[in-house]
């Protein structure tokens, strides 16, 4: 069995609901596809539509948005790289953490409720991760709660960094954290461009050094944040996952552990090592031998199966492949870990009898 945790869906209906924010998609002279968030614009650059540009055969927009409000042809892409499972998100970049609260907590409501309708008609092979508005605790708590008990909501997706100024160890965020334990579902980190939030300045950004760059440092400040900050010694039942390989963090363990023992402001009460119990990650780097490295310094219990399908740049091809690692361990890696981390014969709307042969087999 195969479970993807790392899927996007850019449904047409997140589409314009803004005047100035959007998000929009656009289309550029050569026919390509942008994603336009205010000021921010970034050229998708599938890798699909280049061919079917060059040979002179893409569909137009509007047809490429009616294709991704059906759902079946999701199961069909599923389908054709052997996917049984996914929990699908929100793209990053639509996360609106920066916007106003009049416009960005109704929005969260209304992408919930776009997630939940999308996998209702495949019950038992789509989820979602909630949207919240971060940047308003309040309402973000009321809103994973909703998303979670009412909608089957298997987890809260956010960014690393930057929520309207406020980070993972600011106490504001609390209530949120203390949500998310009661419910007993993870948070699922993806970095988004910064960029988005700098108004008329977003337009001199070159070579897209937020997303490329800053994406990944973002995840791993919120590794930092939390354990710096003590967040996890307060909430030792909270759960993160990390995506895009985890950012810099399982490449610069050591010295994130030294230095976390020897700065004066920190507040943890372990050593920071004994904090991955709660992190997972995901193998989404791009070589085999650095694949292998992650696997051997963090190890297959803290890895879950996220590719970033549909992604420009998603791994198209089974990243357990050539790992060198036995059945067991790369079932772990494909379905075990998650069907533990995400409960499905708890939560959500699939059939539980389906799902608890399978952790028992794992």
């Amino acid at each position: 069995m195969l479970i993807e945790l790392h899927a996007h869906t850019p449904h047409p209906d997140f589409l314009d609901k803004h005047p100035h924010w959007g998000p929009s998609y656009v289309t550029t002279g050569d026919g390509d596809i942008q994603l336009k968030i205010g000021k921010w614009k970034l050229s998708l650059g599938i890798p699909e539509r280049k061919a079917a540009l060059a040979a002179g055969n893409a569909e137009p927009l509007e047809a490429t948005l009616a294709k991704r409000r059906d759902p079946a042809n999701r199961i069909a892409q599923m389908d054709a790289m052997g996917q049984d499972v996914q929990v699908i998100s929100l793209p990053a970049h639509y996360s609106m953490y920066w916007a106003e609260p009049e416009f960005s907590v109704p929005y969260a409501s209304h992408v919930n409720d776009t997630l939940a309708a999308y996998c209702e008609p495949y019950p038992d092979r789509l989820f979602f991760w909630a949207h919240a508005p971060v940047h308003q605790p309040e309402a973000a708590v009321k809103e994973v709660d909703r998303a979670v008990r009412q909608l089957g909501a298997k987890g809260l997706s956010m960014g690393g960094a930057n929520f309207g100024g406020l980070e993972f160890h600011d106490e504001a965020l609390y209530p949120l954290w203390a949500k998310l334990c009661d419910l007993d579902v993870p948070i699922f980190v993806h970095g988004f461009n910064q960029s988005v939030t700098w108004g008329d300045q977003a337009e001199r950004e070159k070579f897209e050094v937020t997303s490329i760059c800053g994406m990944i440092y973002d995840e791993t400040c919120c590794f930092w944040n939390l354990i710096c900050g003590g967040v996890l010694d307060k909430f030792p039942d909270l759960k993160i996952y990390i995506t895009h390989g985890g950012g810099f963090i399982p490449y610069q363990l050591g010295r994130m552990d030294m230095t976390n023992r020897v700065l004066g402001d920190t507040l943890n009460k372990k050593p920071l090592r004994d904090y991955l119990p709660q992190f997972y990650f995901d193998p989404l780097v791009h070589s085999l031998p650095m694949r292998r490295a992650l696997i051997e310094d963090i190890g297959v219990d803290r890895l879950l199966y996220g590719s970033n399908f549909g992604g420009s740049d998603g791994i198209r091809e089974d990243i357990t492949e050539g790992l060198g690692l036995s059945q067991a361990d790369r079932d772990k890696i494909r379905s075990g870990n998650a069907l533990k981390l995400l409960r499905f014969d708890k939560l959500g709307r699939a059939d539980a009898s389906q799902f608890k042969s399978l952790q028992t087999a794992i």
